[in-house]
């Protein structure tokens, strides 16, 4: 009975969101994925702090 449910639901999910992504305009995680990481790398490299440097090297 566990599969019969557990795939009703993947069906079920899937289902709605193919209705979802076809009839509203859903953004594109893939996209805004990248841009997220393209802005945290950004701030890092601004706003690291400088390397302590060792006198003895």
């Amino acid at each position: 009975m566990g599969f019969i449910r557990s795939t009703f639901s993947f069906v079920m999910g899937t289902g709605l969101g193919v209705y979802l992504a076809q009839n509203y305009n859903v953004p594109n995680i893939q996209k805004l994925f990248n841009t997220g990481l393209v802005i945290a790398k950004h701030f890092e490299e601004n706003y690291r702090k400088p390397n302590k440097r060792n006198d003895e090297e």
